[in-house]
């Protein structure tokens, strides 16, 4: 009997903890959809977090697919040449609050957001912060993304390879580049 006694409260405690992991519904019985005015207004687990139909899953930003649902700074991070602090800054500069979610932006915002990082020398960004600095043809300080950075990459790569130096021989031979010891290891081309 006491065992039995104890099955059925295992059994409650597991269902109720079933019933925590299922998805939030809203439901026009709930009332949780008659208190908000827009019709297609979802509901997460959380609660809290709602999201209106402006709320874009994917956004194009400068050829690159973006996650909506990631933070801004962490969404750029995903643009070839953007790392975490630049992005960052950028944010910063364009006055968009970074713990805001990609998706939820505006046209507006976005189109500043590029124009920022297309022209960072204009929005007072330092030299030392870019990618690219003293181009070898131009001698200017630039910062490379998408797809202008595996172009300027591959583009150093030949340029190492036809003037025959070390780490372009070594790029040719496909081995380590860096220094690292390839007795042991690094035996396979890639």
């Amino acid at each position: 009997m006491k065992y039995g006694g104890y099955k059925s409260e295992m059994e409650e405690c597991s269902l109720s903890f079933l019933s925590l992991l299922r998805p939030f519904r809203c439901t026009p019985q709930s009332g949780v959809l008659s208190s908000l005015s827009h019709p297609f207004a979802v509901g997460f687990h959380r609660g809290s977090m709602m999201q209106t139909q402006e709320f874009q899953h994917i956004l194009r930003i400068l050829n690159t697919n973006v996650e909506g649902k990631r933070n801004v700074v962490f969404g750029l991070t995903k643009i070839k040449g953007i790392g975490r602090r630049f992005a960052d800054l950028i944010c910063k500069k364009a006055e968009i609050d970074v713990n805001k979610r990609a998706g939820e932006m505006t046209a507006d915002e976005i189109e500043k957001l590029v124009a920022i990082i297309q022209n960072p020398r204009q929005f007072k960004i330092p030299l030392w912060f870019l990618n690219r600095q003293k181009d070898f043809k131009t001698g200017k300080y630039t910062q490379v993304f998408a797809q202008n950075f595996d172009a300027k990459l591959r583009d150093d790569i030949e340029r190492m390879k036809k003037i025959r130096a070390h780490r372009g021989l070594r790029h040719w031979w496909g081995i380590r580049v860096r220094g690292q010891h390839t007795c042991s290891t690094g035996r396979r081309k890639h």
